[in-house]
C-alpha cells in the first residue's frame, strides 16, 4: 500500500478524479453554451462572457482547444 502523498496514493487519485469530473462538467457546460442560438444582444452578451470564464476555468485544468 502507498504511503500518502506518494504517487498512486488513494488521496491523489481521488484528486485526479474530482479534476476529471470537473473538467467533464465543465465541457459539457461548454458545449451547451455554444449550442445556444440568441437574437438578443444582452444574452449574446451573456453567453459569451460565459463561455470566457468556462474557457478559463478549463484552461486552469489543462484543457486547450483544439482546432
Amino acid at each position: 500500500m502507498a504511503a500518502k502523498g506518494t504517487p498512486g496514493s488513494a488521496e491523489e487519485r481521488a484528486t485526479e478524479a474530482d479534476r476529471q469530473r470537473r473538467r467533464q462538467a465543465l465541457e459539457l457546460q461548454r458545449e451547451r453554451i455554444l449550442s445556444e442560438r440568441t437574437s438578443s444582444p444582452h444574452r449574446r452578451s451573456a453567453l459569451e462572457a460565459a463561455l470566457l470564464e468556462t474557457e478559463e476555468q478549463l484552461s486552469q485544468l489543462g484543457w486547450s482547444l483544439h482546432i
